[in-house]
């Protein structure tokens, strides 16, 4: 029979396992192209010596659960002491899941089956059926187990203790998702031989995303795999001539897909998916960012942030990523603290949280805008923009304490010619108090009645209320309307997924999630007018300036400040 074929799982699963197809037919099991996909990340993993984890979104009806179901199956009857758990959304599902694994047995070589203990329930126990506690002993059999379960009920799998657990659909659990995974994950030891394989199609924006999220941000141990609809070669419908719509031609050059497959996704829309584009895109994803669609109306063209996305998947458009170090020295003064950065240099790192698309190009004017963390969220961001166009060059990710995020502003635009930097205030002005500790040269004014006399008067930072804000959202529904492919971002645009208007049709992130960075860049946008919009042909020589000259420059407004600088020269 062979050694190779009982150690080997895929060779173990396509010589002696067989699979109840759509049709009724019983027929041997053959590997498709995404499961083969499948077994190769989990025998990379396994290859490693690392615990298989795995999350998988996937589009409907590819074949994940039968392939885990048979890589469970083979570690449960050719390996002592093997306990797994299978958990499914719905019993019919169990039910479908436990027949699977069944047939398996049943259909096994009778030389390879190990004995079976009849059991009520939707469970597989491979150990020795007599009553007879000393024949037992002698011969426990494999003492191995697969066990079917729904999720919903009570403490599902706390007391067991698990060497592999399929958990799917897990979109679709009912109750405490993360609830009931955590309880069950605690019975899995993090070891080389355990497995735990999460599988669903999308259900919007539930703990599922959560999962998802924290496993392609790298927060968890789990290796994401995506599988799209196309991949699946059964996905395919005969081409008679029929005319392709503009929508499906730009898909066939964009996914590289063919006729074929262009007239079953217009048949699955048409009888699977009520003629609803949006949910074929849940059900039947060419990318995860389609597969999640938010409960509310997406403000922004989600099709063409989707073809956006697609096509900065590789990463191309960084140029770099790392942040700013330097040396920093503290001096007192009755104007309150002076701040210097000595020795700025810019630091590569592989996660830093700065990412630069576009080097600085010299006479270019460049304008930053930032969201600063608040009430329901700690991270702090930048975008950084040529004054031009427009066009996205950088941007910054991440929490901070607020000086250090200020510091990393200055730094920014000092590296981007001087660039204009406008922070919210909305929460906080310490920002903009530290850009002028630091004697930033170009911070944004506003203008803001003084409460005492009336008079309006100039005070630093961008401030969001009733009447900055809608004009902020439209100004970003124009730009993603007619300047998306000045994005560069992939976090920028799928934070754009995800901006809805609520149900009091105010524009915001959908619960849960984060709209820092798309408040950053309408920031910026804003703040444009109060840069200059041409490139220079040659800049003036740097100048120290006196003390004298900051107290000058500090006590005038923003068109004085413009004239400053013209006569002085840019301060170092």
């Amino acid at each position: 029979m062979g050694y190779e074929r009982l150690t080997d799982p895929k060779k173990f699963i396509e010589s002696f396992l067989q699979i109840k197809t759509k049709e009724g037919k019983i027929v041997p099991f053959r590997l498709n192209e995404s499961q083969i996909k499948l077994y190769e990340a989990i025998q990379k993993q396994r290859a490693e010596k690392k615990p298989v984890r795995i999350i998988i979104l996937k589009a409907r009806q590819m074949g994940f659960s039968t392939l885990t179901e048979g890589l469970i199956f083979h570690d449960a009857v050719t390996h002592f002491l093997h306990s797994a758990m299978i958990i499914t959304h719905k019993d019919e599902a169990t039910t479908n899941l436990f027949q699977m694994s069944k047939l398996f047995y049943d259909r096994l070589p009778e030389d390879l089956r190990p004995m079976l203990k009849t059991s009520n329930a939707k469970e597989l126990i491979f150990e020795n059926p007599t009553k007879n506690p000393i024949e037992k002993e002698k011969n426990p059999g494999l003492q191995s187990k697969i066990k079917c379960t729904t999720a919903g009920g009570k403490g599902v799998g706390r007391s067991d203790t698990l060497t592999c657990l399929h958990a799917s659909e897990v979109a679709f659990w009912p109750g405490d998702i993360l609830g009931t995974l955590a309880g069950i994950q605690q019975a899995l030891p993090s070891t080389e031989e355990s497995m735990v394989i999460l599988e669903s199609t999308a259900n919007g924006f539930n703990a599922f995303k959560t999962l998802w999220d924290n496993a392609v941000a790298g927060i968890s141990d789990y290796v994401p795999l995506f599988f799209p609809w196309y991949e699946m070669q059964t996905y395919r419908k005969p081409y008679h001539g029929e005319t392709l719509t503009a929508q499906e031609k730009e898909l066939m050059q964009r996914l590289e897909l063919d006729e074929e497959q262009l007239m079953w996704r217009r048949w699955c829309i048409a009888n699977n998916c009520n003629n609803d584009i949006q949910i074929f895109k849940q059900e039947y994803p060419a990318t995860p960012e389609e597969a999640f669609i938010a409960t509310g109306a997406s403000v922004f063209d989600t099709e063409r942030i989707c073809a956006r996305l697609d096509h900065l998947r590789d990463g191309a458009e960084i140029q770099k990523k790392g942040c700013f170090v330097y040396q920093k020295t503290v001096t007192d003064t009755q104007g309150g603290p002076q701040i210097i950065l000595k020795n700025r240099v810019w630091e590569e790192k592989k996660d830093g949280e700065i990412v630069i698309f576009k080097e600085p190009e010299q006479g270019v004017p460049y304008v930053i805008g930032g969201d600063t963390a608040g009430e329901g969220s700690d991270r702090f961001t930048l975008q950084v923009l040529d004054n031009r166009t427009g066009e996205q060059v950088a941007r910054l990710l991440r929490g901070y304490d607020e000086d250090l995020y200020a510091e990393q502003a200055y730094c920014l635009g000092m590296y981007y010619n001087m660039a204009l930097i406008a922070i919210e205030t909305n929460f906080s002005t310490h920002p903009n108090k530290v850009l002028q500790w630091l004697r930033y040269p170009r911070i944004y004014e506003r203008e803001t009645p003084d409460t005492y006399t009336g008079r309006m008067q100039s005070a630093f930072g961008y401030h969001t209320n009733s009447v900055t804000r809608p004009l902020m959202i439209a100004g970003l529904v124009t730009y993603f309307r007619e300047y998306l492919h000045y994005i560069h971002d992939v976090d920028t645009l799928r934070e754009a997924l995800t901006f809805i208007r609520g149900k009091q049709g105010r524009a915001e992130a959908e619960v849960g999630e984060h709209d820092d960075l798309l408040m950053g860049l309408g920031i910026a946008l804003q703040a444009r007018t109060q840069q200059r919009m041409e490139q220079t042909q040659k800049q003036k020589a740097q100048d120290t300036w006196t003390a004298d000259m900051w107290e000058d420059y500090y006590g005038t407004d923003a068109q004085g400040k413009a004239y400053l600088r013209e006569k002085w020269g840019e301060p170092i």
